[in-house]
Protein backbone atom coordinates (compact mmCIF):
# COMPACT_ATOMS: atom_id res chain seq x y z
CA UNK A 1 0.00 0.00 0.00
CA UNK A 2 1.56 3.32 -1.32
CA UNK A 3 0.36 6.68 0.07
CA UNK A 4 0.55 9.84 -2.27
CA UNK A 5 1.04 12.43 0.31
CA UNK A 6 0.99 15.54 -1.86
CA UNK A 7 -1.48 15.47 -4.40
CA UNK A 8 -3.25 18.60 -6.25
CA UNK A 9 -6.58 17.04 -7.87
CA UNK A 10 -8.66 19.86 -7.44
CA UNK A 11 -7.11 21.22 -10.37
CA UNK A 12 -9.07 21.97 -13.70
CA UNK A 13 -6.73 19.57 -15.10
CA UNK A 14 -8.51 16.90 -13.94
CA UNK A 15 -12.20 18.09 -13.88
CA UNK A 16 -12.69 15.85 -17.07
CA UNK A 17 -11.39 12.84 -15.56
CA UNK A 18 -10.50 13.15 -11.97
CA UNK A 19 -12.71 9.55 -10.90
CA UNK A 20 -10.53 7.71 -13.64
CA UNK A 21 -7.30 9.36 -12.01
CA UNK A 22 -8.20 7.73 -8.76
CA UNK A 23 -8.83 4.65 -9.91
CA UNK A 24 -5.93 3.97 -12.34
CA UNK A 25 -4.22 5.24 -8.24
CA UNK A 26 -5.95 2.28 -6.52
CA UNK A 27 -5.09 0.19 -9.17
CA UNK A 28 -1.27 0.22 -8.46
CA UNK A 29 -1.55 0.08 -5.11
CA UNK A 30 -1.72 3.98 -4.08
CA UNK A 31 -4.34 3.24 -1.53
CA UNK A 32 -4.24 6.66 0.74
CA UNK A 33 -4.01 10.30 -0.83
CA UNK A 34 -3.49 13.52 1.09
CA UNK A 35 -5.16 16.77 -0.84
CA UNK A 36 -2.75 19.96 -0.71
CA UNK A 37 -4.63 23.26 -0.01
CA UNK A 38 -3.20 26.13 -2.26
CA UNK A 39 -5.22 28.82 -1.49
CA UNK A 40 -8.29 29.39 0.88
CA UNK A 41 -10.46 29.75 -2.15
CA UNK A 42 -10.19 26.46 -2.88
CA UNK A 43 -10.67 24.85 -0.05
CA UNK A 44 -14.77 24.22 -0.98
CA UNK A 45 -13.70 21.79 -3.66
CA UNK A 46 -10.74 19.79 -2.23
CA UNK A 47 -13.40 19.33 0.47
CA UNK A 48 -15.39 18.07 -2.18
CA UNK A 49 -13.67 15.85 -3.85
CA UNK A 50 -11.73 14.41 -0.40
CA UNK A 51 -15.38 13.92 1.13
CA UNK A 52 -16.32 11.93 -1.57
CA UNK A 53 -13.28 10.14 -2.35
CA UNK A 54 -12.29 6.84 -0.07
CA UNK A 55 -9.07 7.03 2.40
CA UNK A 56 -8.09 10.59 0.81
CA UNK A 57 -7.36 13.51 3.40
CA UNK A 58 -6.46 17.56 3.16
CA UNK A 59 -4.78 20.67 4.33
CA UNK A 60 -6.05 23.72 4.21
CA UNK A 61 -3.52 26.64 3.68
CA UNK A 62 -1.79 29.08 1.41
CA UNK A 63 1.20 28.48 -0.94
CA UNK A 64 3.86 31.29 -0.73
CA UNK A 65 2.79 32.57 -4.64
CA UNK A 66 -0.75 33.42 -3.00
CA UNK A 67 0.76 35.43 -0.12
CA UNK A 68 0.45 38.76 -0.95
CA UNK A 69 -3.62 38.00 -0.83
CA UNK A 70 -3.67 36.78 2.12
CA UNK A 71 -2.40 39.08 4.66
CA UNK A 72 -5.27 38.66 6.39
CA UNK A 73 -5.17 35.34 7.61
CA UNK A 74 -3.95 34.11 10.48
CA UNK A 75 -3.37 31.80 12.97
CA UNK A 76 -7.17 31.51 14.74
CA UNK A 77 -8.49 31.27 11.45
CA UNK A 78 -6.26 28.38 10.14
CA UNK A 79 -6.41 26.57 13.69
CA UNK A 80 -10.60 26.73 12.87
CA UNK A 81 -10.07 25.69 9.41
CA UNK A 82 -8.25 22.55 10.40
CA UNK A 83 -11.26 21.43 13.16
CA UNK A 84 -13.03 19.19 10.73
CA UNK A 85 -11.12 15.56 11.32
CA UNK A 86 -10.06 15.13 7.38
CA UNK A 87 -8.15 17.66 7.92
CA UNK A 88 -4.23 16.17 8.37
CA UNK A 89 -1.72 18.93 7.83
CA UNK A 90 -1.28 22.92 7.98
CA UNK A 91 -0.10 23.82 4.33
CA UNK A 92 1.47 24.37 2.02
CA UNK A 93 3.41 27.23 2.92
CA UNK A 94 6.92 28.71 3.15
CA UNK A 95 8.99 30.45 1.34
CA UNK A 96 10.13 30.79 -2.70
CA UNK A 97 12.19 33.71 -3.58
CA UNK A 98 12.26 31.93 -7.33
CA UNK A 99 9.09 33.81 -9.02
CA UNK A 100 8.44 36.78 -6.49
CA UNK A 101 5.06 36.39 -7.30
CA UNK A 102 4.59 37.59 -3.59
CA UNK A 103 7.20 39.91 -2.04
CA UNK A 104 9.05 38.35 0.98
CA UNK A 105 7.34 40.59 4.14
CA UNK A 106 4.15 38.77 2.84
CA UNK A 107 5.64 35.57 2.61
CA UNK A 108 7.29 35.42 5.98
CA UNK A 109 3.84 37.25 7.27
CA UNK A 110 1.65 34.23 6.13
CA UNK A 111 4.24 31.50 6.71
CA UNK A 112 4.86 32.73 10.32
CA UNK A 113 0.51 32.18 10.72
CA UNK A 114 0.86 28.93 9.47
CA UNK A 115 3.73 28.02 11.77
CA UNK A 116 1.82 29.04 14.67
CA UNK A 117 -1.54 27.03 13.23
CA UNK A 118 0.69 24.38 13.42
CA UNK A 119 1.85 25.10 16.80
CA UNK A 120 -1.78 25.48 17.67
CA UNK A 121 -3.47 22.07 16.49
CA UNK A 122 -0.42 19.63 16.66
CA UNK A 123 -1.01 19.36 12.96
CA UNK A 124 2.42 19.14 10.98
CA UNK A 125 3.25 22.37 8.68
CA UNK A 126 3.61 21.06 4.78
CA UNK A 127 6.75 23.03 4.18
CA UNK A 128 7.48 24.63 0.39
CA UNK A 129 11.30 26.59 0.47
CA UNK A 130 12.94 27.41 -2.38
CA UNK A 131 16.00 29.73 -2.94
CA UNK A 132 15.51 30.65 0.69
CA UNK A 133 17.06 28.04 3.00
CA UNK A 134 18.57 30.20 5.33
CA UNK A 135 15.75 32.40 5.80
CA UNK A 136 13.42 29.16 6.04
CA UNK A 137 15.93 27.33 8.65
CA UNK A 138 15.92 30.47 10.84
CA UNK A 139 12.01 30.90 11.20
CA UNK A 140 11.59 27.33 11.49
CA UNK A 141 14.16 27.30 13.92
CA UNK A 142 12.96 30.33 15.93
CA UNK A 143 9.46 28.90 16.11
CA UNK A 144 10.58 25.24 17.17
CA UNK A 145 12.74 26.79 20.05
CA UNK A 146 9.40 28.10 21.46
CA UNK A 147 6.97 24.94 21.18
CA UNK A 148 7.97 22.34 19.08
CA UNK A 149 6.03 21.10 16.46
CA UNK A 150 5.60 18.43 13.51
CA UNK A 151 7.68 19.74 10.06
CA UNK A 152 7.43 18.05 6.61
CA UNK A 153 9.80 19.36 4.08
CA UNK A 154 7.56 18.68 1.26
CA UNK A 155 9.43 17.89 -2.36
CA UNK A 156 12.84 18.47 -0.93
CA UNK A 157 15.89 20.25 -3.52
CA UNK A 158 17.37 22.67 -1.40
CA UNK A 159 20.71 22.16 0.05
CA UNK A 160 22.65 20.03 2.14
CA UNK A 161 22.70 23.14 5.13
CA UNK A 162 19.00 23.58 5.21
CA UNK A 163 18.68 19.55 5.48
CA UNK A 164 20.76 19.09 8.40
CA UNK A 165 18.60 21.91 10.35
CA UNK A 166 15.66 20.55 9.25
CA UNK A 167 17.07 16.95 10.30
CA UNK A 168 17.61 18.45 14.15
CA UNK A 169 14.06 19.57 14.06
CA UNK A 170 12.82 15.88 13.52
CA UNK A 171 11.50 17.11 9.98
CA UNK A 172 10.04 14.58 7.84
CA UNK A 173 11.04 14.62 3.98
CA UNK A 174 9.38 13.94 0.81
CA UNK A 175 10.77 12.78 -2.16
CA UNK A 176 9.36 13.34 -5.34
CA UNK A 177 10.10 12.41 -9.67
CA UNK A 178 12.82 14.95 -8.91
CA UNK A 179 14.61 12.07 -7.64
CA UNK A 180 14.34 10.24 -11.38
CA UNK A 181 15.76 13.29 -13.63
CA UNK A 182 19.14 12.49 -14.95
CA UNK A 183 20.61 15.89 -13.63
CA UNK A 184 19.10 15.87 -10.54
CA UNK A 185 22.23 14.80 -9.06
CA UNK A 186 22.17 17.50 -6.32
CA UNK A 187 19.03 16.41 -5.18
CA UNK A 188 19.84 12.73 -4.86
CA UNK A 189 23.04 13.69 -2.53
CA UNK A 190 21.01 15.57 -0.25
CA UNK A 191 18.59 12.70 -0.09
CA UNK A 192 21.51 9.77 1.47
CA UNK A 193 21.09 12.37 4.52
CA UNK A 194 17.64 11.53 5.15
CA UNK A 195 16.92 9.10 8.11
CA UNK A 196 14.80 6.39 6.97
CA UNK A 197 12.24 6.16 9.36
CA UNK A 198 11.35 9.90 8.17
CA UNK A 199 11.13 9.92 4.35
CA UNK A 200 7.92 9.70 2.24
CA UNK A 201 7.01 9.94 -0.73
CA UNK A 202 4.47 12.23 -3.05
CA UNK A 203 3.85 13.42 -6.83
CA UNK A 204 2.88 16.63 -6.27
CA UNK A 205 0.73 15.84 -9.16
CA UNK A 206 0.19 17.20 -12.07
CA UNK A 207 3.20 18.13 -11.82
CA UNK A 208 6.77 16.77 -12.26
CA UNK A 209 5.51 13.68 -13.60
CA UNK A 210 8.73 11.08 -12.54
CA UNK A 211 10.97 9.21 -15.32
CA UNK A 212 9.69 7.03 -17.13
CA UNK A 213 6.41 9.05 -17.68
CA UNK A 214 7.90 12.96 -17.55
CA UNK A 215 6.95 15.64 -20.36
CA UNK A 216 2.99 13.79 -19.38
CA UNK A 217 0.33 15.01 -16.66
CA UNK A 218 1.44 13.37 -13.61
CA UNK A 219 -1.14 11.63 -11.50
CA UNK A 220 -0.99 9.94 -8.47
CA UNK A 221 -0.70 6.19 -10.01
CA UNK A 222 2.87 7.54 -11.29
CA UNK A 223 3.99 7.20 -7.68
CA UNK A 224 5.21 3.32 -8.13
CA UNK A 225 7.91 4.88 -10.61
CA UNK A 226 8.87 6.98 -7.63
CA UNK A 227 9.31 4.16 -5.33
CA UNK A 228 10.89 1.55 -7.58
CA UNK A 229 13.46 4.34 -8.38
CA UNK A 230 14.14 4.95 -4.73
CA UNK A 231 13.98 1.62 -3.75
CA UNK A 232 17.00 0.95 -5.80
CA UNK A 233 18.57 4.61 -4.67
CA UNK A 234 18.47 2.91 -1.58
CA UNK A 235 19.07 -0.47 -1.68
CA UNK A 236 16.12 -2.39 -0.54
CA UNK A 237 13.24 -3.46 -2.10
CA UNK A 238 10.06 -1.85 -3.61
CA UNK A 239 7.27 -3.61 -1.25
CA UNK A 240 9.95 -2.58 2.07
CA UNK A 241 10.27 0.59 0.90
CA UNK A 242 6.37 0.85 0.41
CA UNK A 243 5.89 -0.11 3.32
CA UNK A 244 8.32 2.49 5.55
CA UNK A 245 7.62 5.31 3.52
CA UNK A 246 3.67 4.78 4.40
CA UNK A 247 4.18 3.82 7.86
CA UNK A 248 6.28 7.16 8.08
CA UNK A 249 3.58 9.12 6.65
CA UNK A 250 0.87 7.75 8.69
CA UNK A 251 3.07 8.39 11.68
CA UNK A 252 3.77 12.14 10.49
CA UNK A 253 0.02 12.31 9.67
CA UNK A 254 -1.63 11.18 12.75
CA UNK A 255 -5.02 12.31 12.67
CA UNK A 256 -5.39 10.07 9.64
CA UNK A 257 -7.12 6.79 11.82
CA UNK A 258 -7.46 3.46 9.69
CA UNK A 259 -9.07 0.61 10.49
CA UNK A 260 -7.21 -2.60 12.23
Amino acid sequence: MLFDTHVNLHGDIYDEDREDVIQRAREQGVELLLSICDKIENIEKIQSITENTANMWRSVGTHPHYAKDHLSLDCEQLSKLAEPEDVVGIGETGLDLHYGYSDLDSQKQVFQAHIDAAQETGLPLIVHTREADDLTGDMLEAAYARTPFKILMHCYTSGEGLARRAIDLDAYFSVSGIATFKNAHDVRAVAKLFPADRVILETDCPYLAPVPMRGRRNEPAYLTHICEYFAGFTETSFDELAERTTQNALRLFDRIKLPS
